[in-house]
């Protein structure tokens, strides 16, 4: 990974633009859930059916991210960080405009696979203008913005959406993302592309202990969201939570969430395989407090503050332990740690409806408590695991190789 010698004043200004993007990009993907009634009836088909929309997004962030991804591999990213930036706006206007749902679905996903390239090339971008010593804590601000987002860029846009219509709030995004686009012209310096090709970087990014700490986030986002998914009803059946006071606990949720991954990004430069450990295990209480004090209101915020916390608090160490690990196929890795996520946050959130369809409430916090069991001993397992050590060749053997001519023209041929 490259790093420039950028004064602190300036690199702070490009960790806040690149943080702009998350947040907006962020709230561009979850805004629709507070809008899908407002979908579902501009495009005439039912509640179920929209939800299509969610999937179309993540499946476009989980697939489409690191393909986009490893097409760029040899761009300026900055280059690509305008690029993505650009077409996230293009993309936003034909969905405002377009009354077709199959071509809204289309561009969910295309949406979903531009976030993913921006995610990727803003950890690039993030690292480069900081020193190696402060890569965690520079992680930690660009995820903080996706914190951010669900805490605060959700419910606004919720507001702006049952208020302006769907449309309008998709043109709140647009709006952010000009702003975002501006600022990423006007303060992201030239960040040099990979040196070798997309193949080579796979070689490495999906190397086995690459893979290991990547199904340690599909494990803690599916933890989490087998919860996650389902705690309204959760606060409603049994806690008894209802109106302005269900808002204010959701709100001092996603407050932990931008606090931990700020947090977390210290933790990481601190050290990560340890971080991950402590983590897991801080997820696993929290959900077996919750479990156990679910009916005191009061208990239940706590938990949820711890909850947050512990999660997001995680975050930055997993996409950390990615670049580690995979060496020389860190700029290709990068992209992977989302993708991950979104498969996890799938998994979890079909966890817990299967749980919540048989029994109760409360069997969504038992779900993501067995899951969250197991990120206790993959993190343990996967502290152990180090970075490869690649071999760099002499100048001598470099020089002989590429003068070297082959002993048979004929057999090369």
């Amino acid at each position: 990974m490259q790093h420039m010698a950028l004064s602190p004043a300036r690199a702070n200004l490009a960790l806040a633009t690149l943080f702009l993007g998350m947040f907006v990009l962020g709230s561009g993907e979850l805004l629709v859930v507070g809008v899908l009634d407002r979908i579902a009836a501009d495009f005439q088909v039912t509640i179920p059916a929209s939800g299509t929309v969610v999937t179309a997004y993540a499946l476009g962030l989980a697939i489409g991210g690191p393909i986009l991804t490893a097409l760029t591999i040899k761009r300026d990213k900055r280059t690509v960080l305008i690029g993505a930036v650009a077409l996230f706006i293009a993309c936003n206007l034909i969905a405002v405009l377009t009354t077709d749902y199959t071509q809204f679905l289309l561009l969910r996903f295309l949406i979903g696979a531009l976030q993913g390239l921006f995610i990727s090339g803003a950890f690039i971008a993030g690292t480069s203008v900081v020193a190696p010593e402060r890569t965690g804590r520079a992680i930690g601000i660009v995820i903080s913005g996706v914190a951010v987002s669900g805490a605060l860029g959700v419910p606004l846009g919720t507001l702006v959406g049952q208020t302006l219509g769907w449309r309008g709030s998709f043109m709140a995004i647009v709006v952010g993302a000009v702003v975002t686009l501006i600022g990423t012209v006007a303060l992201i310096p030239t960040v040099p592309p990979a040196d070798a090709n997309a193949g080579h970087q796979a070689r490495y990014a999906f190397a086995p202990r690459v893979l290991a700490v990547l199904f340690l986030n599909f494990i803690v986002f599916s933890a989490t969201f087998a919860a996650l998914t389902y705690l309204v009803p959760f606060l409603h059946s049994v806690t008894g939570i209802s109106g302005a006071t269900l808002s204010v606990f959701l709100l001092a949720y996603g407050v932990a969430t931008a606090i931990g991954s700020i947090r977390g990004g210290t933790f990481a430069d601190w050290n990560a395989e340890r971080t991950l450990i402590i983590g897991s295990i801080g997820l696993t209480v929290s959900l077996l407090a919750l479990y156990f004090v679910g009916t005191i209101a009061w208990l239940v915020g706590l938990v949820l503050i711890a909850w947050g916390l512990s999660f997001y608090s995680i975050v930055p160490s997993l996409q950390v332990r990615v670049i580690t690990l995979a060496g020389p196929g860190g700029h290709l890795a990068q992209s992977l740690p989302v993708s991950a996520a979104n498969v996890g946050i799938a998994f979890g959130a079909f966890a817990g409806g299967v749980a919540t369809d048989k029994y109760t409430a409360s069997a969504t916090v038992i779900t993501g408590l067995l899951l969250a069991l197991v990120t206790i001993a993959v993190a343990w397992g996967t502290s152990f695991l180090k970075p490869p050590v690649v071999e760099q060749p002499s100048p001598a053997t470099a020089l002989a190789d590429t003068v070297r001519e082959p002993a048979n023209p004929i057999c090369h041929a």
